[in-house]
């Protein structure tokens, strides 16, 4: 049974609706995303519904690429998600799909740069899913991207996934459960070769728990810098390294 939008959107305050309206392209709402939410990376887990994510602020993965899929649904695209599955050396990841002009592109939330939005340049699902293999390693720097699902289409769930005050983990079995496809075939693990550590330190900066934590990310062009902050930033990722 499909969703009713009307009746679903109804439940949200007007401040959540105009946000809501604004976002009327992937690009706005991978913005959104990016510049206006926090990411959740609360003690406890939790899976906040859209509505909860657009009370709380902030959003993990799952939490983000439902928001995504809840704009979407909003404007009249199909509100996907789609299951990275990891080897369960790593967390597991989801992302909002779209299609424009016959192409797959993605919205994402995610503390890593390279997991987060896709341009509408894949011409399957698939592949689109493969393009986040490369930026997918744990902290050994160790690529444990392994499955990625068949698009689930959010709008045929129970609809409190849009607005439950409560957390809507039934969406993350759901996901669980749809077919997913192996990502290496038959190429061996052990000729995959490690992350480089510089990359990880690229794809962080700004996000939690890193020296430069007063920093958050902006709008490419509006990027900027002071000469002393531009020094600032350099000393620092000199000082930040990972072992891999």
């Amino acid at each position: 049974m499909e969703i009713n939008v009307f009746s679903v959107f109804s439940r949200f305050s007007k401040k959540q609706t105009r946000i809501l309206r604004r976002l009327d392209t992937p690009r706005k709402v991978q913005d959104f995303l990016d510049y206006e939410l926090a990411y959740n990376d609360a003690k406890t887990d939790t899976c906040f519904s859209p509505l909860g994510v657009l009370k709380h602020g902030k959003a993990h993965c799952v939490e983000g690429a439902m928001l995504a899929a809840a704009a979407f649904l909003f404007h009249g695209r199909p509100a996907l998600l789609l299951d990275l599955r990891s080897d369960g050396r790593d967390d597991d990841h989801v992302i909002a799909p779209f299609l424009e002009n016959g192409r797959w592109g993605a919205a994402a939330q995610s503390r890593f740069c390279g997991l987060r939005y896709r341009e509408p340049v894949y011409a399957s699902s698939a592949e689109l899913a493969k393009s986040y293999f490369e930026f997918y390693y744990n902290n050994r720097g160790e690529k444990t991207l392994r499955e990625f699902s068949v698009p689930l289409n959010a709008s045929k769930l129970k609809s409190e996934w849009l607005y439950s005050e409560k957390n809507v983990f039934f969406v993350n079995r759901k996901l669980d459960a749809i077919k997913h496809y192996k990502v290496l075939g038959k190429y061996p693990l052990k000729s995959l070769r490690k992350a480089d550590s510089t990359l990880f330190e690229a794809e962080i900066i700004g996000g939690a728990k890193t020296p430069l934590t007063s920093r958050r990310a902006r709008p490419y062009a509006g990027m900027v810098l002071p000469r002393k902050l531009f020094c600032f930033l350099l000393i620092a990722l000199a000082n930040f390294s990972v072992i891999c």
